[in-house]
């Protein structure tokens, strides 16, 4: 079967179609029954492994669409319970002007304590809502109003919240039992959690000292099998009328740690540097990675030249072994001519939280592998 209207069918964005997403079968079907049996759930696996599509595409699902009204929230951009409310708030009224209904006017109803308007586009006639962040003056209280609207609702909902371990650093007092004691009491709103930093979300939901302990079940969130994956991309090729070789599958799955985004991106290149009849090899391996390398450069070297010179040395040093277990080791140090263990551990403090680094199985590595092959290539 060809499909002329989607010209390259390793899509990389976070919602894919249907027909180019690849398995999750067992997860999607866990999910389900999690929701229909009013269960929480946590989602969690290291970046781009796929969790903000999972939820897209459980979404999709005929058997959700039916019952549910969904509504996916992403707060990684919040640093703020106010800054939360507004993100949840903007995405629900966007979710219903979505779904053709009146329902909005019925949510204004619910929020008293938000100083907001509509105005309705002179074109379209949609409504538009009108309220910036500093609307919100009482966080705590709009963001019951919210979840009252969706107690009210006549058909169950299913909140994501995703990159949910943002709120561990927002700075109000007892945010965490703040969110707890409201999600507990809503009786017909199910939440998904999805986070990437698995030891600050295993902290939240798992310390017996913390609001969220057992209040969901947590999803660890494993690659997609090799198996998988290869028939997936043979598959995909072949209605194209191309080939590719699984060696070059095998490369990538092995080179990129299995990483759903990663695999789909090289995929992405592989696919649009193999012509019809064509078969994709070895060779196109390497063009497609410098390919995509070389768009990104200007990007690395400014992330380069915001750290600090200690942090931009245990950088490159990191990036050209690839991975390394004992950062602070003396003979690590020493290699790459680096300052004392303990500035080498402040500097790693820092890349760590601004997530140029990673922990990976015990090793850091640079969090982009493609950074981490540009600094291999040039340092």
């Amino acid at each position: 079967m060809k499909y002329n209207n989607i010209i390259n069918p390793f899509i990389i964005s976070k919602d894919i179609p249907e027909a180019f997403f690849c398995d999750r079968e067992e997860e999607t079907n866990f999910l389900i029954k999690q929701i229909d049996n009013g269960r929480n759930t946590v989602i969690v696996s290291p970046r781009r492994m796929g969790k903000t599509g999972l939820i897209h595409h459980l979404f999709r699902q005929e058997t959700i669409q039916e019952r549910y009204t969904t509504f996916f929230v992403d707060i990684y951009p919040a640093s703020s319970l106010q800054e939360m409310c507004y993100i949840l708030g903007r995405s629900v009224f966007e979710r219903l002007k979505a779904k053709k209904t009146q329902h909005w006017e019925t949510f204004f109803q619910y929020m008293k304590s938000l100083r907001a308007g509509v105005r309705f586009d002179a074109v379209t006639g949609e409504p538009k809502l009108e309220v910036g962040i500093g609307a919100i003056e009482q966080p705590a209280t709009t963001l019951e109003e919210i979840f009252d609207y969706l107690e009210s609702s006549s058909i169950p909902c299913i909140v994501a919240l995703d990159e949910f371990q943002q709120i561990a650093e927002f700075p109000e007092q007892r945010i965490e039992a703040l969110l707890r004691s409201m999600i507990q009491n809503c009786r017909q709103t199910t939440f998904l959690f999805s986070g990437s930093k698995q030891h600050t979300i295993n902290q939240i939901f798992l310390s017996k000292s913390r609001p969220f302990y057992q209040n969901a079940q947590l999803m660890d969130l494993k690659p997609l099998k090799p198996d998988v994956y290869t028939a997936f991309a043979t598959r995909l090729f072949a209605q194209y009328d191309k080939q590719i070789e699984s060696s070059v599958i095998a490369q990538v799955y092995t080179d990129y740690h299995a990483t759903t985004w990663y695999m789909q991106m090289l995929m992405n290149e592989l696919f649009a540097l193999t012509g019809p009849g064509d078969t994709c090899t070895l060779e196109h391996l390497n063009q497609a990675q410098k390919n995509i390398i070389q768009v990104q450069e200007g990007s690395y070297m400014m992330q380069l030249n915001i750290l600090s010179s200690k942090q931009k040395r245990l950088l490159q040093a990191i990036g050209k072994e690839g991975s390394v277990k004992a950062v602070t080791s003396q003979a690590f140090v020493k290699k790459h001519a680096l300052d004392s263990a303990s500035t080498v551990q402040s500097a790693l403090r820092v890349l760590l939280e601004k997530d140029i680094v990673t922990a990976d199985n015990g090793q850091y590595r640079v969090s982009d592998f493609f950074f981490g092959h540009w600094l291999q290539e040039n340092y």
